[in-house]
Protein backbone atom coordinates (compact mmCIF):
# COMPACT_ATOMS: atom_id res chain seq x y z
CA UNK A 1 0.00 0.00 0.00
CA UNK A 2 2.82 2.41 0.88
CA UNK A 3 4.55 1.59 -2.39
CA UNK A 4 1.37 2.41 -4.30
CA UNK A 5 1.09 5.84 -2.62
CA UNK A 6 4.76 6.49 -3.24
CA UNK A 7 4.38 5.53 -6.91
CA UNK A 8 1.31 7.80 -7.30
CA UNK A 9 3.17 10.67 -5.61
CA UNK A 10 6.20 10.27 -7.89
CA UNK A 11 3.93 10.16 -10.96
CA UNK A 12 1.96 13.24 -9.82
CA UNK A 13 5.07 15.29 -9.01
CA UNK A 14 5.66 16.51 -12.60
CA UNK A 15 1.98 17.49 -12.88
CA UNK A 16 2.20 19.54 -9.67
CA UNK A 17 5.40 21.22 -10.81
CA UNK A 18 3.89 22.26 -14.13
CA UNK A 19 0.76 23.74 -12.53
CA UNK A 20 1.73 27.28 -11.69
CA UNK A 21 -0.20 29.48 -9.37
CA UNK A 22 -1.10 32.84 -10.89
CA UNK A 23 -1.56 35.83 -8.69
CA UNK A 24 -2.10 39.54 -9.05
CA UNK A 25 -0.51 42.48 -7.33
CA UNK A 26 -1.79 46.00 -6.73
CA UNK A 27 -1.26 49.04 -4.56
CA UNK A 28 -4.41 49.18 -2.46
CA UNK A 29 -3.78 52.72 -1.22
CA UNK A 30 -3.13 54.03 -4.74
CA UNK A 31 -6.38 52.53 -5.97
CA UNK A 32 -8.27 53.78 -2.93
CA UNK A 33 -6.96 57.33 -3.31
CA UNK A 34 -7.85 57.39 -7.00
CA UNK A 35 -11.54 56.71 -6.31
CA UNK A 36 -13.91 59.71 -6.51
CA UNK A 37 -15.78 58.38 -3.46
CA UNK A 38 -12.54 58.51 -1.48
CA UNK A 39 -11.97 62.14 -2.43
CA UNK A 40 -15.52 63.04 -1.40
CA UNK A 41 -15.10 61.22 1.93
CA UNK A 42 -11.80 62.99 2.56
CA UNK A 43 -13.37 66.39 1.83
CA UNK A 44 -16.17 65.62 4.27
CA UNK A 45 -13.69 64.54 6.94
CA UNK A 46 -11.52 67.61 6.33
CA UNK A 47 -14.56 69.90 6.71
CA UNK A 48 -15.47 68.23 9.99
CA UNK A 49 -11.86 68.43 11.18
CA UNK A 50 -11.78 72.15 10.38
CA UNK A 51 -14.98 72.75 12.39
CA UNK A 52 -13.56 70.94 15.42
CA UNK A 53 -10.26 72.81 15.14
CA UNK A 54 -11.96 76.19 14.98
CA UNK A 55 -14.02 75.33 18.07
CA UNK A 56 -10.91 74.17 19.91
CA UNK A 57 -9.12 77.38 18.94
CA UNK A 58 -12.07 79.46 20.18
CA UNK A 59 -12.12 77.58 23.49
CA UNK A 60 -8.38 77.98 23.88
CA UNK A 61 -8.59 81.73 23.26
CA UNK A 62 -11.41 82.02 25.76
CA UNK A 63 -9.37 80.09 28.32
CA UNK A 64 -6.27 82.20 27.73
CA UNK A 65 -8.23 85.43 28.14
CA UNK A 66 -9.79 84.22 31.39
CA UNK A 67 -6.43 82.99 32.68
CA UNK A 68 -4.71 86.31 31.88
CA UNK A 69 -7.52 88.17 33.62
CA UNK A 70 -7.08 85.89 36.63
CA UNK A 71 -3.32 86.52 36.71
CA UNK A 72 -3.87 90.28 36.63
CA UNK A 73 -6.46 90.22 39.44
CA UNK A 74 -5.23 87.43 41.71
CA UNK A 75 -3.29 89.72 44.10
CA UNK A 76 -6.39 91.72 44.87
CA UNK A 77 -8.78 88.79 45.40
CA UNK A 78 -9.83 87.51 48.79
CA UNK A 79 -8.95 83.81 49.40
CA UNK A 80 -12.49 82.48 48.85
CA UNK A 81 -12.87 84.27 45.50
CA UNK A 82 -9.33 83.26 44.52
CA UNK A 83 -10.14 79.57 45.11
CA UNK A 84 -13.42 79.94 43.19
CA UNK A 85 -11.65 81.47 40.19
CA UNK A 86 -8.91 78.83 40.31
CA UNK A 87 -11.59 76.13 40.31
CA UNK A 88 -13.34 77.79 37.34
CA UNK A 89 -10.09 77.91 35.38
CA UNK A 90 -9.28 74.30 36.26
CA UNK A 91 -12.77 73.16 35.17
CA UNK A 92 -12.48 75.13 31.94
CA UNK A 93 -9.12 73.53 31.19
CA UNK A 94 -10.48 70.03 31.93
CA UNK A 95 -13.49 70.65 29.66
CA UNK A 96 -11.19 71.80 26.86
CA UNK A 97 -9.03 68.68 27.21
CA UNK A 98 -12.12 66.45 27.29
CA UNK A 99 -13.54 68.17 24.20
CA UNK A 100 -10.25 67.73 22.34
CA UNK A 101 -10.19 64.01 23.15
CA UNK A 102 -13.84 63.58 22.17
CA UNK A 103 -13.27 65.49 18.93
CA UNK A 104 -10.38 63.18 18.04
CA UNK A 105 -12.52 60.13 18.78
CA UNK A 106 -15.43 61.49 16.73
CA UNK A 107 -13.13 62.37 13.81
CA UNK A 108 -11.68 58.87 13.81
CA UNK A 109 -15.18 57.37 13.89
CA UNK A 110 -16.33 59.69 11.08
CA UNK A 111 -13.34 58.65 8.99
CA UNK A 112 -14.09 54.97 9.56
CA UNK A 113 -17.77 55.49 8.72
CA UNK A 114 -16.97 57.48 5.58
CA UNK A 115 -14.33 55.08 4.25
CA UNK A 116 -16.10 51.78 4.99
CA UNK A 117 -18.34 51.83 1.86
CA UNK A 118 -15.42 53.04 -0.28
CA UNK A 119 -13.19 50.19 0.92
CA UNK A 120 -16.06 47.72 0.47
CA UNK A 121 -16.43 48.82 -3.17
CA UNK A 122 -12.68 48.46 -3.74
CA UNK A 123 -12.63 45.02 -2.10
CA UNK A 124 -15.50 43.90 -4.32
CA UNK A 125 -13.63 45.10 -7.43
CA UNK A 126 -10.46 43.30 -6.30
CA UNK A 127 -12.42 40.09 -5.75
CA UNK A 128 -14.17 40.38 -9.12
CA UNK A 129 -10.91 40.96 -11.02
CA UNK A 130 -9.28 38.11 -9.12
CA UNK A 131 -12.06 35.75 -10.16
CA UNK A 132 -12.11 36.99 -13.77
CA UNK A 133 -8.35 36.69 -14.19
CA UNK A 134 -8.15 33.32 -12.44
CA UNK A 135 -5.78 34.55 -9.73
CA UNK A 136 -5.23 32.46 -6.64
CA UNK A 137 -4.86 35.72 -4.72
CA UNK A 138 -4.04 39.40 -5.16
CA UNK A 139 -1.21 40.84 -3.06
CA UNK A 140 -1.19 44.37 -1.70
CA UNK A 141 2.23 45.85 -2.48
CA UNK A 142 1.86 48.84 -0.12
CA UNK A 143 4.49 49.35 2.54
CA UNK A 144 7.14 47.34 0.68
CA UNK A 145 5.34 44.16 1.71
CA UNK A 146 6.58 42.38 -1.42
CA UNK A 147 10.13 43.40 -2.31
CA UNK A 148 10.27 40.86 -5.16
CA UNK A 149 7.53 39.45 -7.35
CA UNK A 150 8.36 36.98 -10.10
CA UNK A 151 6.84 38.51 -13.26
CA UNK A 152 6.25 35.04 -14.72
CA UNK A 153 3.87 34.16 -11.89
CA UNK A 154 2.46 37.48 -10.72
CA UNK A 155 0.77 40.14 -12.79
CA UNK A 156 0.05 43.77 -12.00
CA UNK A 157 -3.73 43.86 -11.54
CA UNK A 158 -3.94 47.58 -10.75
CA UNK A 159 -5.30 48.71 -14.12
CA UNK A 160 -7.82 45.86 -14.31
CA UNK A 161 -9.09 46.77 -10.85
CA UNK A 162 -9.21 50.48 -11.76
CA UNK A 163 -11.23 49.60 -14.90
CA UNK A 164 -13.62 47.53 -12.76
CA UNK A 165 -14.08 50.44 -10.38
CA UNK A 166 -14.89 52.79 -13.26
CA UNK A 167 -17.68 50.60 -14.62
Amino acid sequence: MKKLFLLLFVLALPLLASAQIRFGVCSYSTLLKSMPEYLMAQRSIDDLRQKYESEMKRSEQEFNAKYEEFLDEQRDLVPAILRKRQTEIQEMMEKNVAFKQEAQRLLKQAETDALTPVKRKLNEAVAKVGAQQGYAFILNTDGDACPYINPEMGEDATEAIRAELNK
